[in-house]
């Protein structure tokens, strides 16, 4: 599949739109050209499956089944899609359907029965990342307003900086979820249901006498509340730049400096590390091309960074954090560990991550980061493919030309930055593939949203 322009299956010649026009197109804006396409294109794919998955997220996770019931929400856009028919298919699917299809193989590799359910999950996440990348695409591709259709993830963001508050007001917040009051002693009592099922404001370590609590929910590790929050940022800096004058508008600029504080918080490496990957890249491209209308609001934003220092002293407190404990000998051990065993079975990984004693603790092989679980769960090609996925992803959004794709051209960028020491194979990969999903058809074709051209 040619990674330059989206393609349907079957074509529609109503609606084809040359590839040679994509760039015209995504500086020109919507509605100017082929509005027929638009009358064409129209099926019927509803924006309310995309609210009930992200905009309710904080009730899947009241109800403690965040975690469970997302690879269901694939299934039911699954669904939708094949009912519609006549698909649109953005750059960089293949890739992501032959990993998919690597990982599907690689679960002959488990060795217990128990593994499957989570293998399961894991997959479910992946697919249904995939899933909301392709509904997403047709909304947009339709010509369905554009404020319509970003509104479930400026509410998931929106409701994930008040949860990064909760953890901050109230960290020792902890109670189980009506879900795992329903389960069996037995189960309800496993390491797995307790980590995502379980109502935790923050995570923290409990046997340590001054415990640090770093801001969480909805997720069970603080590091996914960073993951979130660092592809959720160029996507909320993507709306600003699309959205009219509206209360929705309002209500993310006025999060953005009330979100520094729970990020600050977490205590987050990575994420600050992403967030400065994506800062540098855009800084440099629009150097390189000798524009500078993205400084202004990259200098306000890391001089807003810059100020919360004063009262919250991150620095220190990860240098504290990091002295106080063994993370970096013991996460370098696990990857001198994990690449061993990948070596030992190259070809399909061993399915999911696995335990086995490490320096100071029994610890799963496969974690502290995306790219050690996909080397060890699902072998070297679905790495390949997994990176080639945002390679031409990458090269696709690099053909934006106005502020908001600018934005979204970071957000690939983001995602390899953090893959060696942050995993996404969550639900985070639905968000992150959410907001791809949203530069891809601004660079394809005519989008229904207003246009602030980087440069004049």
């Amino acid at each position: 599949m040619s990674d330059t322009r989206a393609r349907t299956l079957p074509r529609w010649p109503a609606r084809a739109v040359a590839a040679s026009r994509a760039r015209a197109i995504a500086l020109v804006g919507p509605g100017v050209l082929d509005l027929d396409a638009f009358a064409a294109g129209m099926s019927g794919l509803p924006v309310w499956p995309l609210l009930m998955i992200f905009a309710l997220m904080p009730i899947w996770w009241a109800l403690g089944i965040l975690y469970f019931i997302w690879p269901f929400f694939g299934v039911f856009l699954f669904g939708l899609l094949t009912t519609r028919g006549k698909i649109r298919i953005p750059a960089g699917t293949m890739p992501w359907l032959i990993f998919l299809g690597f990982a599907l193989v690689s679960g002959i590799r488990l060795t217990r029965a128990t593994q499957v359910y989570i293998f399961g999950l894991r997959l479910g996440y992946l697919f249904t990342a995939l899933m909301v990348l392709l509904y997403v695409y047709n909304l947009v591709r339709d010509g369905v307003p554009w404020s319509r259709v970003v509104t479930p993830l400026c509410v998931y963001w929106i409701s994930l900086i008040a949860m990064g508050w909760l953890g901050v007001l109230a960290p020792r917040l902890s109670l189980p979820s009506p879900f795992m009051l329903t389960l069996p002693h037995g189960v309800a009592t496993t390491e797995y249901v307790q980590d995502v099922a379980r109502l935790d404001a923050t995570e923290f370590n409990r046997s340590s006498l001054s415990p640090i609590y770093r801001p969480a929910a909805p997720y069970p590790y603080t590091n996914n509340w960073g993951t979130a929050y660092a592809f959720l940022v160029p996507f909320v800096l993507a709306c600003l730049a699309s959205l009219p004058r509206r209360p929705l508008r309002l209500l993310l600029l006025t999060s953005l400096p009330f979100s520094l504080v729970p990020a600050f918080y977490t205590l987050n490496r990575g994420m600050f590390i992403g967030l400065g990957a994506a800062v540098v890249y855009l800084v440099g491209r629009e150097v390189l091309h000798g524009r500078f209308r993205l400084l202004l609001p990259v200098a306000a934003i890391v001089l807003a960074g810059w100020l919360v220092t004063f009262y919250i002293p991150v620095v220190d407190l990860i240098s504290h954090r990091t002295s106080t404990t063994d993370t970096n000998y013991d996460r370098f051990d696990i990857y001198r560990q994990t690449w061993s065993a990948v070596l030992r079975s190259p070809l399909l990984g061993y399915g999911q991550p696995n335990s086995v004693d490490t320096t100071h603790a029994s610890e799963p092989l496969g974690t502290q980061g995306m790219l050690w679980q996909v080397l060890y769960s699902h072998g070297i090609p679905a790495a390949v493919c997994f990176y080639g996925f945002f390679a031409v992803v990458t090269r696709r959004l690099a053909a934006a030309v106005t502020s908001t794709g600018l934005w979204l051209s970071a957000l690939p960028i983001i995602a390899v930055v953090i893959t060696p020491v942050y995993g996404f194979g969550d639900p985070n990969t639905s968000v992150l593939f959410f907001a791809l999903a949203l530069g891809l058809a601004a660079v394809d074709g005519p989008v229904n949203r207003p246009v602030k051209v980087a440069y004049g």
